[in-house]
């Protein structure tokens, strides 16, 4: 099966491939303990693994429904809790954050249709993406959609102890279509979605969510 990568890694996977092609052949040509050669070469093929699955960028066939807000991401439901949001709302909103492992798929997809009215770019910190203050202080990005169903929605990526750079695609003014390519956070992280109080909440904690698929809230 054909595995797809996402654009933000071309230049990466590039770089890691030729790296990891020169260091096999070099370990061949001056490294004369067999299984400290085979050692090394297997160790340089790993990572490059690593690197080509932490890209990766799998065709989602999403079912479109303005009722529904889907998961941006891969990853596990880690908070599902009513909290005060400081930045654009000043109210209560329920957030609900996925945890995103190295292993997971790391494209962010936009959650609901609607039109973008705040997009914003905070630098920060780089603690661990559970970490309590980490939506507060580590690097971030706030994006707001307003649907017609829930209102408005925000959503912030977050970068974790090794996350180095947030992709985000959002603009102000854009019409967005659930479930398409919104952004990209390289190298760990979380996104926390912000709902209305009262929102049908259709995950559990610990749950296994995945990106342009599993129903995160309905409004019937």
């Amino acid at each position: 099966m054909f595995i797809q990568f996402h654009k933000e890694g071309a230049k990466i996977i590039l770089g890691a491939t030729i790296a990891a092609v020169a260091v096999i052949f070099l370990a061949d040509m001056f490294i004369n303990i067999f299984w400290l050669q085979k050692a090394v070469q297997l160790f340089t093929l790993f990572m490059l693994i690593m690197i080509l699955q932490f890209f990766r960028n799998p065709t989602r066939i999403v079912a479109i429904n303005d009722n529904h807000i889907i998961a941006p991401v891969d990853g596990k439901v880690v908070v599902i809790e009513e909290v005060f949001e400081p930045e654009y709302f000043n109210d209560k909103r329920i957030m609900v954050s996925i945890f995103m492992s190295p292993i997971n798929v790391h494209v962010t997809r936009y959650a609901l249709n609607g039109l973008v009215k705040y997009s914003k770019y905070h630098p920060g910190k780089y603690l661990v993406a559970w970490h309590p203050k980490a939506s507060e202080e580590n690097e971030r990005t706030t994006v707001v959609v307003e649907n017609k169903v829930f209102g408005e929605i925000l959503y912030r990526q977050i970068a974790g102890a090794l996350a180095k750079r947030i992709v985000n695609y959002a603009k102000e003014g854009m019409q967005v279509v659930q479930g398409t390519d919104a952004g990209f956070i390289k190298f760990g992280s979380r996104v926390d979605l912000y709902l209305p109080v009262g929102t049908e909440v259709n995950v559990k904690l610990n749950q296994k969510a995945v990106g342009g698929k599993t129903i995160i809230a309905i409004k019937n």
